[in-house]
């Protein structure tokens, strides 16, 4: 597929937070990671909001094991309380995602050079991303590297099926449907030989509503042509 990157990420810890286990003010990560959080993590490898990032698959490289922590979270009144996080532990994975054009931002339209944008992309990756990537919480640190999507050998790769149940899939925003709403979406997850192949998001019938929203606007009135900004530098001979 045009546009696409292969990247492995992995860490100590991952806690991908099952909602509905907020309610206590206790957390329990899902199984496996959600769209959400691997889209969060390519954008942080490199983001522009001409882009959208959509994950096409991914394979789960380690055992699925937890670990318990207790945590002395804040609280919204001040001070602190007690709870326990379940962690997933040792996690690594091989992830396969590409980016095609926001068609609600045709006050960019003049950024979309797929050519420019794919290989900063890979250059960012090289690099280890342009910002810190957590795997789905601020305290779970992750590593990314490129890698070839399907090397190496996976935990998973001889179970022919594990079925995840319902969970969340991601959140539309209203950049990315041009609807003045933010939407929650959920989907059945299931994998297969270790891999989970993602439906995109607008291919998920199981949507509610969780607010209102707007698309947030960009000056442009200051950017000037590329030519042009070569053109001022070197105007008096500068290098």
């Amino acid at each position: 597929m045009r546009n696409q990157i292969e990247f492995e990420v992995y860490g100590n810890y991952a806690l991908f937070t099952d909602p509905l286990t907020k309610i206590g003010g206790e957390k329990f990560s899902y199984q496996i990671p959600t769209y959400q959080a691997l889209k969060g993590i390519v954008e942080s490898i490199y983001w522009k909001p001409t882009l959208i990032w959509y994950i096409d698959e991914v394979r789960v490289m380690n055992p699925i094991q937890t670990e318990s922590k207790g945590i002395r979270p804040i609280k919204y009144n001040g001070g602190n309380t007690l709870a326990y996080y379940t962690y997933l532990k040792d996690v690594r994975y091989q992830v396969r995602a590409h980016f095609e054009f926001n068609p609600h931002r045709e006050d960019l339209v003049h950024d979309r050079n797929e050519h420019k944008h794919h290989n900063i992309s890979k250059r960012a990756l090289q690099a280890g991303g342009r910002r810190d990537i957590f795997l789905g919480t601020r305290e779970c640190q992750g590593y990314v590297e490129p890698c070839v999507f399907g090397e190496g050998a996976g935990f998973y790769d001889q179970t022919p099926e594990i079925d995840f149940g319902i969970m969340v899939h991601g959140i539309n925003y209203p950049d990315e449907t041009g609807r003045q709403e933010r939407e929650t979406r959920l989907w059945r997850a299931k994998m297969e030989y270790g891999i989970i192949r993602f439906i995109r998001p607008e291919d998920c019938t199981l949507i509610r509503k969780t607010g209102e929203g707007t698309i947030k606007p960009f000056d442009t009135s200051n950017i000037q042509p590329v030519d042009a900004m070569y053109q001022e530098l070197f105007a008096d001979g500068g290098a």
